[in-house]
């Protein structure tokens, strides 16, 4: 019942045979993009392609590729993302703390804070817009700096209506500064 002896013998073949219609539905390349396949034979495109001053300085100025085969995957130390976690849960306390802290918005009262301080007339109305976001002056200045919301320069939006009914809008974005008077 077992035995090999017994059991029909069957015969595989030696290697892949390619079934009759393999190949009959690959589409055949076009002529002109036989021609822009790589080609065995320096034609006269390549020759021009070839002397290109520019391309050649910048090569050998580059000079040979440098392996490092002994590079390793860049992870983050234990001690990076201990911190992270507790900075995430130390963001999340505050999130739900009935008390602000000190010198820390939300992305949408900093975004608030920015649009009222372009309003501002006077030094006193940004150290009140600070104090009522419990925020520095100094930090709130420093950080103006650097961070704005977007505005939009009056007479420069454009409204396209597509060929579909699409409407698109174009408009100028700036920085606009309040006006302080002292």
């Amino acid at each position: 019942m077992g035995s090999a002896a017994s059991k029909a013998g069957r015969k595989l073949p030696k290697r892949a045979e390619k079934p009759s219609w393999a190949g009959v539905r690959t589409p055949q390349p076009d002529e002109h993009l036989r021609d822009r396949l790589a080609s065995e034979t320096r034609t006269a495109e390549i020759e021009k392609d070839a002397q290109d001053p520019d391309f050649l300085q910048k090569l050998t100025r580059l000079g040979p590729v440098r392996v490092d085969h002994h590079m390793q995957p860049m992870r983050p130390k234990a001690a990076e993302t201990h911190q992270l976690f507790k900075s995430r849960i130390e963001s999340e306390h505050e999130a739900a703390s009935p008390r602000p802290v000190h010198n820390r918005l939300h992305a949408a009262a900093l975004s608030e804070l920015l649009d009222k301080r372009k309003d501002a007339r006077s030094v006193q109305d940004v150290e009140q817009l600070a104090k009522q976001y419990n925020i520095d002056v100094a930090k709130l200045e420093h950080l103006a700096q650097f961070v704005n919301t977007p505005s939009v320069q009056s007479g420069t939006v454009v409204r396209t209506v597509e060929k579909d009914g699409q409407e698109s809008v174009m408009m100028t974005a700036v920085w606009i500064e309040p006006h302080l008077q002292k």
